[in-house]
């Protein structure tokens, strides 16, 4: 005969004496209060449950904060990104200062010299040394045909003459360093105003030194002696009295029964940045000319 209880529920007398048996509890524990019979049994099952409930509030609070720390670290990317760029432009205006000073001191060198010599210049930068393999030592500055720059120009610093300008566009030019082998520029002496021609070896280091040939064969330049520009036609390609180096020393030449001098050149030319190109007076362009103080 097959049981009629099988899968069911608790049977009706199990479920009174469990519903009685909570009701005991309940009444117990209102009454006794803090001296409740079940006291013991409370601070046990506690002392069991909550370092369980400790550790599983431990496992679970990076994922109740996870959304809290990705916003405060895209805060501090941000913060740091922000601080980081502010860093590098202030970092490059420290590193451009001393460029910047340096140009103010050369233009104003360049005023000088237009206030010296009477001549107007337009202010440049070079901006490319020419390519090793042309075999030529040449720069590229940034001013051209639109700034009044043509071919034949003479080219100064403020400490002396560069070069001259072989070619032009309408935004730059190209400059021959008068360093350059093929160079030759007619120079005088300023002790005895004897002439002769300065011609490069193609050296623009600290080392780089010119060559002085006089036409008087007998006259023997003293060390230390300026040489400086004697001046072509119309100033074309060179103008006069700019000055082109000083003598270091002299040698003899016994097959030309001569002498010739070398010369330590008045320019940097490894260090060339601002430069002026004589203009004519009258010039017009997109860029003032340098006058001097008066002019």
């Amino acid at each position: 005969m097959k049981n009629v209880n099988r899968g069911r529920g608790p049977s009706r007398p199990v479920v009174a004496l469990m519903l009685f048996a909570c009701l005991t509890v309940i009444t117990l524990d209102a009454k006794g209060g803090t001296n409740s019979p079940i006291e013991p049994l409370r601070s046990a099952v506690g002392s069991v449950l909550g370092p369980a409930e400790n550790v599983t509030a431990a496992a679970i609070r990076p994922f109740t904060q996870l959304g809290d720390a990705l916003h405060t670290n895209r805060s501090l990317r941000h913060e740091v990104a922000t601080l980081t760029a502010q860093n590098s432009q202030l970092k490059a205006k420290v590193d451009a200062q001393p460029i910047e000073q340096n140009r103010l001191k050369e233009l104003e060198g360049l005023t000088r010299t237009a206030a010296d010599t009477g001549y107007q210049m337009v202010a440049a930068r070079v901006v490319a040394l020419g390519a090793a393999q042309s075999f030529s030592r040449t720069v590229t500055i940034d001013a051209g045909t639109s700034s009044g720059v043509r071919a034949d120009m003479t080219v100064v610093n403020s400490d002396g003459l560069v070069g001259r300008v072989i070619r032009a566009n309408r935004t730059s030019a190209t400059v021959l360093l008068i360093a350059d082998t093929g160079s030759t520029v007619g120079g005088r002496l300023g002790s005895s105003l004897e002439i002769g021609f300065v011609k490069g070896r193609g050296d623009l280091g600290n080392d780089g030194r010119l060559d002085l040939d006089l036409v008087d064969t007998s006259v023997s330049p003293s060390p230390g002696d300026t040489v400086v520009t004697w001046g072509s036609r119309n100033g074309v390609p060179y103008v006069a009295g700019i000055p082109i180096g000083k003598v270091e020393k002299v040698f003899s030449q016994p097959r030309d029964l001569s002498l010739r001098a070398v010369l330590k050149p008045a320019v940097d030319f490894s260090s060339l940045d601002v430069v002026g190109v004589v203009v004519p007076r009258g010039t017009t362009g997109d860029r003032p000319l340098i006058t001097g103080a008066g002019q």
